[in-house]
């Protein structure tokens, strides 16, 4: 390439959700939640997403609130790649929802 052309890429698409289930080594799977409004209704319908994301340190946990970025695949199901830990889930609270 040459230095009078420049390569610009786009902002990242983010994410912000709550881990539900631990898939594996360095895989975890995260919900986002959100309402959407009926177009004919108008009344409010809840919506989820569930993304497959790449964890490669292992370091989340049941119930704790990440943020992820999309990014090139890893594998058959994962684009999605781990940004940061927003919140840590406690425990408690938990044990409590599993029963």
């Amino acid at each position: 390439m040459s230095e009078t052309m420049e390569t610009k890429r786009q902002k990242r698409r983010e994410e912000t959700g709550t881990v539900v289930s631990i898939g594996g080594d360095k895989t975890c799977i995260v919900q986002i939640d959100r309402l959407v409004r009926h177009t004919q209704y108008a009344k409010y319908i809840r919506r989820r997403t569930r993304l497959a994301v790449h964890d490669p340190a292992n370091e989340v946990g049941l119930g704790d609130t990440v943020r992820v970025t999309h990014c090139r695949p890893i594998s058959k199901r994962k684009r999605w790649r781990l940004v940061e830990v927003v919140g840590k889930a406690r425990l408690a609270r938990m044990a409590r929802q599993a029963t």
